[in-house]
Formats: structure tokens, C-alpha cells, sequence
């Protein structure tokens, strides 16, 4: 049994860590920590885990974190995970850090989004820890980058198109629709319930959002060229569940529907997690409710020469923790399913 610790167990990326451990077969929970909740059992916290989970919720600092796991999830915001990775690692620890601090290759590009960055020679070493593009890496690696949720979605929705070149990728725009445990636990006006029910917005609009980098970062690898994106994300009066919905303009007017269809299927029949909707069929954020699956769906509008891409993630399961367990069970050597199985929710 592998002991594996959460740091930073009290927000949705956390509980959902619990919850999805807690049934793993390879692994033991043997400390997770909250600043907030410390000395209450995490199941008070959120009493789902009740019969589930029995631990106290702690607050370690990161010498004292090293002697009760040997892999870590770092469930915690941006700067934060900085500070903890390097003892981690020089500790000869694991980890899957669930924040952006690893994710983006460029220090510089990072800095400009976020912050200053103490351990950038760090972001060399981090593996992006998207499996469908970079299961190998994955494998080898002692430090993982979890994607973003936007990300997720929207580079599995595009991949097959960006590597056979069969779209320009400047006509690229995305619409993405997340839940509102998008935005974290702690308490804001702008997800109060009556800020968000019977309504529908956007928000960080104009090319602000801090996911763009790490999306144009990816997309631009698969393309073999720069590129830059036009993204928009709103929020949706829902708990749970990303939908986005990328347009790009088709290279040759020739290319049916059917192929790219086509196309969907043979990139992903041997991946687990990801699912292409028979044709004439589209996702929806209900069917993946819970799961670690991303469903993607194609059509091609002849009339103005565009293809569109639908993708639907869960955006704590495979848009963080069930990714992040995902990730551990590669760089573990399990079956990368194992504890991640389960059917979506429905209704």
C-alpha cells in the first residue's frame, strides 16, 4: 500500500481527492491537511466521507508533511504549491501538483499571468500531466503538472485536428461553460446562489482569463506553430461539469463530416477516459457528471466551411482530481483506471 497524503484536503479538488482514494485499492490516506479545518475530522468537513475517511484534518508545514506519505497531492492555490514542491522532491517524494505553478514551460510567461515564480528550475523537470498526450512522460516522472479544466477539454477537443493540419488554427475560437465549483469553496459574492441561479454569464472576458497560456502552450505544440486563441468562458448556473465549444475553419473544403468523425474515433479508441459521441450524437455536461470521461462530439458546417467541436468534462473529476489520480496511478505503475471506473451520475 502506497501512503499517500493530501495537502490542502478542505476545497472541492480535495474532497474529491478523499473521495476517489478512499475506495483505491494500491493506496492508503494517511494525512491531510487544512489550516482552516485543523484538529476536525475531514468527514465533518464533509460528512459524504463519513464511514470513508478517518482522518483529522492537520496543519504540517512541509518538514513535517515528509515522514507521513510518500506521494503527495498539492491541492492548493497558485503560490502556495511553489513553496512546497522543492522539500517534497528533495525529500524523495511524489507529487501531482493540482495548481498552476508547474504547468506553463516558460517562467516568464508564467510571471506575467500570475506571480513570481521561486523554483523555477523545477518547471524544466514537471511533466504536463494530460496522459492522452503524455502518458510516457507521465510514467517517468516524479513531479506532475495537473491540467486546468478549461485546458483538459479543450485541448482533448482539438488535438486531432491540430496534428493532421486539417484547420487553421488562427480562426480558432472558444466558448467554454464551466459549474461554479470552478471558482473554489471560499466565499464570493459573485457564486452566492443568488448570484448565479436562473442566470448565465461570461466573465474574464477579452482574453484575460489565466488558463490562455497553458491552452496556447498546448495547442501551439500539437499545431507546430505559435498560436494564439480568441477564449471565452461563462458561467453556468450548475454545481459541476465544463462544456466547450471550439469553431475553426477547415483547410480543405473537401473534408466530410464523416472523416472527421472518423478521424475522432481511430485518435481515440484505445483511451479510456475519453469518449466520441456516435455521429449525429453530442455531449453533455449531465453524462459525465462524476467521472473521469471526456465525451467529445464533431460536426462540420459545409455552409461556412467550419468545423465544431464539443467537448464536456467534469471539471473537478477529469478537469483536476480524478486526472490527478489518473496521473498517479501512471506514475505508480497501476492500471491507470484503477479507482476511476465509476459511470457518471445521472441524473
Amino acid at each position: 500500500m502506497l501512503n499517500v497524503g493530501i495537502i490542502g484536503a478542505s476545497g472541492y479538488t480535495g474532497v474529491e481527492l478523499a473521495r476517489i482514494l478512499s475506495v483505491h485499492p494500491e493506496v492508503r490516506l494517511t494525512v491531510a491537511t487544512s489550516r482552516q479545518f485543523a484538529g476536525q475530522p475531514l468527514s465533518a468537513v464533509f460528512p459524504n466521507l463519513r464511514k470513508r475517511v478517518d482522518l483529522l484534518c492537520e496543519d504540517l508545514a512541509p518538514e513535517q508533511l515528509v515522514d507521513r506519505a510518500d506521494f503527495f497531492f498539492a491541492a492548493v492555490p497558485h503560490k502556495t504549491a511553489m513553496a512546497l514542491v522543492p522539500t517534497l522532491l528533495a525529500a524523495g517524494k511524489k507529487v501531482v501538483d493540482l495548481s498552476a505553478d508547474f504547468r506553463i514551460r516558460d517562467a516568464a510567461v508564467y510571471e506575467q499571468w500570475y506571480q513570481p515564480h521561486t523554483c523555477p528550475e523545477l518547471i524544466a523537470e514537471a511533466v504536463y500531466g494530460l496522459p492522452e498526450l503524455y502518458r510516457e512522460q507521465v510514467r517517468k516522472a516524479r513531479l506532475v503538472a495537473n491540467p486546468g479544466c478549461y485546458p483538459t477539454s479543450i485541448t482533448l477537443g482539438l488535438a486531432p485536428l491540430l496534428r493532421e493540419k486539417l484547420i487553421d488554427p488562427a480562426t480558432m475560437i472558444i466558448d467554454s461553460k464551466s459549474g461554479t465549483s470552478g471558482a473554489g469553496r471560499s466565499a464570493s459574492i459573485d457564486t452566492l446562489y443568488c448570484e448565479v441561479a436562473d442566470g448565465f454569464r461570461a466573465y474574464k472576458v477579452g482574453g484575460t482569463h489565466r488558463h490562455i497560456p497553458e491552452i496556447e502552450q498546448e495547442l501551439s505544440a500539437l499545431a507546430g506553430s505559435k498560436v494564439t486563441i480568441s477564449f471565452t468562458p461563462h458561467l453556468l448556473p450548475i454545481s459541476r461539469g465544463i462544456l466547450s465549444t471550439i469553431y475553426a475553419s477547415l483547410k480543405a473544403s473537401k473534408i466530410s463530416e464523416q472523416d472527421i468523425q472518423a478521424l475522432y474515433e481511430d485518435t481515440y479508441k484505445n483511451e479510456p477516459f475519453v469518449r466520441v459521441c456516435p455521429a449525429g450524437s453530442l455531449p453533455a455536461t449531465q453524462h459525465v457528471r462524476g467521472s473521469n470521461c471526456c465525451d467529445i462530439g464533431v460536426k462540420v458546417d459545409q455552409r461556412t466551411g467550419r468545423v465544431i467541436v464539443i467537448s464536456a468534462i467534469d471539471n473537478i473529476a477529469k478537469g483536476a482530481s480524478g486526472q490527478a489520480v489518473q496521473n498517479m496511478n501512471l506514475m505508480n505503475g497501476w492500471d491507470e483506471t484503477c479507482a476511476l471506473r465509476g459511470a457518471a451520475f445521472f441524473p
